[in-house]
């Protein structure tokens, strides 16, 4: 059971740098990418997280040699002997969904159970599994479990996705990559990580054409080498750091960023009053000592505003003077945050899709609860801007997405710590 806790002193000015770590998003597909090699991958910038553990975990299960140090992990898939994922590493992370096309490429079929993580309503994995289907597996669903099998090489096809799902890409690209023939893939998500995972794939041998409104030409090829990949930086991280800056009226310099992947946030924080200054690769922002209302956030699929990025945001606009209004488009039940940041004293009315924020001028510390990966992240923010202490509990949501998330905030002003 999860007994640490956050335990966060408000309203401490944030002003300093910190250096953005490698994208989760990006890490997880890359890591099940690297099965389908024929030698030893070496993905550099991983974050350590519990989410990266669990991939590995899952790699070391299927009989591969993974050895974690520091910031790169490198895979040897030489040895994988298992086509199955167990019940209990399934049900740490929904991403775990994602080993599925690798696994049957690899392998010729896969078993495993329907994957776990964050509760944020519905989300079908009928997309990969239609998608796996026309390239020529065999799914059977019994009793919460997939067995999937293809009889031979899967064959190259046109896919066309009901909705631009990341996951649904990802795992057909990674079907579709030895595959016999051409994929021609209609309405691909075009999110960073998605261009992250193919030029993973190029750099192994893949024939992979990211064109322009979500096509994606998978030539396939005969086999895959390993290679030496860096992870991009990771976007929502980078996003989540902007707010708590924004949300004490500090100054923060994030290093090591991508800003042209976050640029679909940058118009919220200067709406909000904010500076933004971009370089190569890094981002200054600086706020001021009351921020205005952002009228309205909608959040879409890339190139829109990222719905990781809303419940961050949502914190920031708690504070704001005037009324903001959220829109999320992309996930049911992502307002659970909503209710932990009213035992703050912020004023928010959830209907449907729709959450609407009156700002307040102050939040009061209190004992609350990470909902999720990024509602934890929001109540984080929200807390640096408390009067008072406010502790928050449930962190196995937050050390999913956030590495050393207290300790980069404490280099840069915050008074926070764990217990």
């Amino acid at each position: 059971m999860d007994m640490a806790k956050l335990i966060v002193e408000g309203l401490h000015k944030l002003n300093g740098a910190v250096g953005i770590h490698g994208a989760k998003n990006s890490a997880l597909p890359v890591l099940a990418a690297t099965l389908l090699a024929n030698s030893v991958s070496e993905i550099g910038n991983c974050p350590r997280l519990s989410d990266v553990d669990a991939s590995v975990a899952i790699l070391r299960c299927l009989g591969c040699q993974v050895d974690v140090r520091d910031h790169v992990v490198t895979v040897d898939p030489a040895g994988m002997c298992r086509c199955e994922i167990p019940d209990h590493l399934m049900r740490e992370m929904r991403s775990s969904i994602v080993f599925l096309g690798a696994i049957i490429a690899k392998c010729g079929e896969a078993r495993m159970s329907f994957p776990g993580g964050c509760e944020l309503g519905p989300r079908p994995i009928d997309l990969h599994l239609d998608a796996l289907e026309k390239l020529g597996v065999a799914i059977e669903e019994e009793r919460g479990h997939l067995r999937c099998r293809a009889k031979g090489r899967l064959k190259g096809t046109e896919i066309s996705l009901a909705l631009p799902s990341v996951g649904a890409t990802e795992n057909v690209l990674l079907a579709a990559a030895t595959a016999d023939g051409t994929t021609v893939l209609h309405n691909a998500a075009r999110e960073p990580e998605i261009e992250d995972l193919c030029g993973y794939l190029n750099a192994c041998g893949a024939r992979i054409a990211v064109e322009k409104d979500g096509v994606i030409t998978i030539e396939g090829v005969e086999a895959l080498h390993g290679c030496r990949h860096e992870v991009i930086p990771d976007r929502i991280e980078t996003a989540t750091y902007m707010a708590a800056a924004a949300v004490t009226g500090g100054t923060l310099l994030l290093r090591s960023a991508r800003p042209e992947h976050v640029n679909t946030v940058f118009p919220a924080f200067e709406e909000a009053g904010c500076q933004v200054s971009v370089w190569k690769d890094e981002i200054l922002i600086s706020a001021p000592s009351r921020l205005r209302r952002v009228k309205t956030i909608r959040t879409m699929p890339y190139p829109g505003f990222p719905t990781d990025a809303q419940a961050p945001l949502m914190a920031m606009a708690c504070l704001a003077d005037g009324t903001s209004v959220f829109i999320e488009t992309i996930f049911e039940n992502r307002y659970k945050h909503a209710g932990e940041l009213m035992r703050l004293g912020a004023k928010i009315k959830v209907e449907g899709r729709v959450a609407v924020v009156e700002g307040v001028p102050m939040l009061s510390g209190a004992p609350v609860e990470c909902t999720d990966l990024r509602g934890g992240a929001a109540l984080v923010v929200a807390a640096l801007a408390a009067e008072g202490h406010t502790e928050i509990t449930c962190l196995t949501h937050l050390d999913r997405g956030y590495e050393e998330l207290e300790d980069c905030l404490a280099r840069t002003g915050a008074v926070i710590r764990r217990e």
